[in-house]
Order: structure tokens, then sequence, then C-alpha cells
């Protein structure tokens, strides 16, 4: 059994501190791959100052794109462009890859073959003690359809040839709940492993962490759209992954309320939300035991008490 990978690590950055880009690149750097397994791809997307003058010394370890200020979707799409990988993994500029918890995931793709993705979790609190376990494969399509899938483009290593023409949708905030699931439903051989591989770093000045009235809006408009773009691809495929995407858009569904929630504190706002999806038949939410807490977000939305309690106990934005 040949056990060598080659692996494009695309690294995308806009402005970040070196400090950070640096701790990002050495945890890529530290794992078990020898320079004939992997590739580093970092994409500077229009960063003031270019990046490459902050990390000169590592110039000779890495691809180095510069492109105009386009946004997260262009950076990615641009970096798959360059990918010369038989595997991808996308990483942000200032998070890190988990050493022990991510050679776990490498041992996956060396040993367990045929293999299209193998999926991860991600930690605001990095450890390298862990679960050294994993579960399948199973398609993509029977993963989505039995698990809350986890949009999280960072989450997961996945073959190239998966995509296609399939790329990150340019212009948008939250691109990831559009990627994931289209790539995951052409997967046939998906590993699941329960490993914290991934150290997604909080930071307050991150789009994440934005909250004005104008990127609100924005982001709850890109999610809606989203949310009918899945749900009229999911209407023309196959039964299981017509049933898979479906529990995908009511998951959605159930995180724009969520966020409508968290982000706004309004009950006018909550209430033209709920009016916005009964439009589209997407509201009330389908009733299926996807999980307890679906079950009960479900319930509480039905009832105007159930409102404005979950108004009142839904974590507000720092």
């Amino acid at each position: 059994m040949n056990n060598k990978v080659y692996i494009s690590f695309i690294v995308t950055a806009y402005n970040l501190p070196a400090s950070l880009l640096e701790e990002c690149l050495m945890s890529i750097f530290a794992l078990s791959l020898s320079g004939n397994e992997y590739e580093v791809i970092v994409v500077d997307d229009g960063s003031d100052k270019p990046v490459i003058d902050e990390i000169s010394a590592y110039s000779d370890r890495i691809i180095y794109v510069r492109q105009p200020h386009s946004g997260l979707s262009a950076a990615r799409n641009r970096g798959i462009d360059y990918a010369r990988g038989e595997f991808i993994q996308f990483v942000d500029g200032d998070d890190c890859l988990v050493q022990a918890p991510y050679e776990h995931c490498l041992d996956i793709i060396r040993f367990r073959q045929p293999l299209d993705m193998v999926m991860f979790r991600y930690t605001h609190k990095p450890r390298q003690q862990f679960s050294a376990s994993y579960s399948g494969p199973v398609t993509g399509a029977s993963y989505m359809k039995n698990n809350n899938m986890r949009g999280f483009a960072c989450g997961y290593l996945f073959k190239k040839t998966l995509l296609g023409d399939l790329r990150f949708t340019e212009g948008i905030l939250h691109e990831d709940e559009e990627f994931t699931p289209l790539l995951l439903l052409k997967a046939q051989y998906v590993y699941d492993s329960p490993a914290e591989a991934y150290y997604y770093r909080l930071r307050k000045d991150s789009i994440t962490h934005t909250v004005t009235e104008e990127h609100v809006k924005r982001r709850m408009d890109n999610l809606y759209n989203t949310i009918l773009h899945l749900r009229a691809i999911a209407a023309g495929e196959t039964t299981e992954k017509r049933e898979a995407l479906n529990r995908r858009v009511a998951q959605l569904s159930m995180d724009y309320l969520f966020n409508v929630i968290r982000l706004t504190r309004s009950d006018d706002r909550l209430d033209e939300a709920v009016a916005r999806l009964r439009k589209e038949g997407l509201y009330p939410l389908p009733e299926q035991p996807y999980t307890r807490k679906y079950e009960i977000f479900r319930k509480l939305l039905l009832h105007k008490y159930g409102r404005k309690m979950l108004l009142l106990l839904c974590p507000i934005v720092s």
C-alpha cells in the first residue's frame, strides 16, 4: 500500500498581524509531512501591506499569491486554482492546526482507502490530548441525512477531484454554509473523527464579530438566499440526497431565526423573519426529531410566549 499523500494547504490572509500568520504556518510545517507531500499556498487578499513582507523568512517554503481585495470566497477560489495536491485543506491565516489531532486525521487518509473526506472538530482551546477514534466510511448524503452537519470549510480535509466545477460563491458572507453541503453530497467515502484538530481563534475585530445594522442585514439576507438555493437544488435530487439537503435546509432555517434573535434582540424582527420563511413554505420548521435542541426550538417558536422566552434566554452577542 502506498501511504504517501500530497496535500495543498490553502492559507488565506487579509491584514493579519504577522505573528498570527507565522504561528499558522508553523503549525503546518510541524506536521509529519515531507517536502514532497505538501504545499502551502498563501493567498494575500489585498492586504494594505503585502503579506510576503512580513513572512519573507518562509518565502522558499510557500507559494505566495496576491490579489486585489475580493473577500474570502475569492481568495479560496484563487488558492484552488493553484492547488496541485491530491487533497485540499483550507486554513484561515489567523488560525492553526493542532498537531497531534491533525496527525490522527492524516493517518486516516494514509491508511483508509478509498477516501474522499475526513471531517474533524475545531476548538477555541487547543489541546494535544484526544480520542483517536473515527467512524465511516459513509456517503456524504448519508452523513448529512443522519447528522447536523458543520458547515465550517476549514473543518475537513478533502480530495480535490470532488470539486469538479464547484467553487465558493463570491461576494457573500458565510459562504461555507452553501459550499460544504454541496461538496459533501459529492463524496462517497466520508470518515468522521471527534478529534479537535483545528484551532479557531476568536478575535473581536474579525468579521464574524461585526454587529452593525448593515452587516446584520447582509448576513441574514445571505443566509436566507443560501437556504432558498439549497432547497431548490434538493428538489431535483434523488431521495437520499433530497432528504439530506432538506435536513440541512431545516437546520439553516433554525440558525437563521436563532441569529435574528441573537443579533437583534427584537420581537418585531423575529416576527418579520418568521413571516419571510412562512412565505416560502419554510415555517413552521419541519416536525422532525433531528436533535433535542431543534425540537425544543421549533416548539418554542410556535407560541408567542415561547418566542419571548427565546428572546430572553438566547446568548447576547459581545
